[in-house]
């Protein structure tokens, strides 16, 4: 097994494989039916994960690639290895090809279980957020960490759901009813899209809290690593500590998270929380 990693030669392998769909944003030709958007999500997957492998294969050639975005009972755990890279080669791919922004390029490797090391990029805002396990999280460089209000008026939230089920009724309602709770605590609540780069932003500061109901383990974790390291709040939709498996996610800002559970729980206002 793997026992050290290159970071830089890691976020180097990520970035290369960002910058490489940079240079051809907005020069495809926007899906105007199911059968081209699954061609272009296809060829966008495949384009992705060669260029990573290229990268990274040659000095981890230990460690497959592994993982399937849409594949729910999978994402319910670990896969039983002892370490693989899991890559959601493009988080926002819908976005990208309908030349919009909120795209990143997501990478976790998952050792023993537990997801060790996590990047996400952001190539149209040259942002690379990454973190290591009891290490910190870091963008470009500098340190980050979680948001420092009280105030839940002042916050933003924002809501995500997953795209890999069939449509199942009881869910729907579910993330109804939890929108209509986020309006009533959060000052602004939003659906931004790539479900990582959210999660980073709970770590840098920039959103306060982020609700999401279902299974989605592969769209979170590299979020979620980032996320811990920085200093955030990782929990359940219901409140109780979020591991791997769990069916809902709430990534907040310290205390932020608690409080909205609360809130939710009662009924009451955030003044009354």
């Amino acid at each position: 097994m793997q026992n050290e990693i290159n970071v830089p030669q890691i976020l180097n392998a990520v970035r290369k494989a960002g910058d490489l769909f940079l240079a051809d944003y907005k020069t495809n030709t926007i899906p105007t039916d199911q059968t081209e958007l699954l061609r272009q999500l296809s060829g966008i997957d495949e384009r992705c994960l060669a260029c990573l492998k290229a990268e990274l294969t040659p000095y981890y050639p230990e460690i497959p690639f592994m993982g399937d975005e849409f594949g729910y009972e999978e994402q319910r755990g670990p896969l039983d290895l002892p370490q693989y890279w899991l890559c959601d080669s493009m988080d926002g791919a819908i976005q990208y090809m309908h030349h919009l922004s909120g795209w990143t390029i997501n990478l976790v490797l998952i050792v023993q279980g537990q997801p060790l090391f996590a990047v996400i990029y952001d190539p149209l805002a040259n942002e690379l957020f990454w973190a290591q396990a009891g290490q910190g999280a870091f963008m470009n460089g500098a340190p980050i960490k979680p948001s420092g209000k009280t105030d839940p008026k002042a916050m933003i939230a924002v809501f995500d759901y997953g795209h890999q089920e069939a449509p199942v009724q009881e869910l729907y309602q579910q993330i109804g009813s939890a929108v209509t709770h986020l309006l009533n605590h959060f000052g602004v609540v939003r659906n931004y899209g790539p479900h990582g780069l959210q999660l980073a932003y709970v770590g840098a500061g920039r959103i306060d809290a982020f609700y999401q109901q279902g299974q989605d383990a592969y769209n979170w974790l590299a979020g979620v690593l980032i996320a811990r390291e920085a200093g955030a709040e990782i929990l359940t939709t219901d409140g109780r500590p979020w591991h791997w498996g769990h069916d809902s996610l709430l990534v907040a800002t310290p205390g932020a998270g608690e409080t909205f559970v609360r809130a939710q729980i009662s009924g009451s206002n955030p003044e009354q929380a």
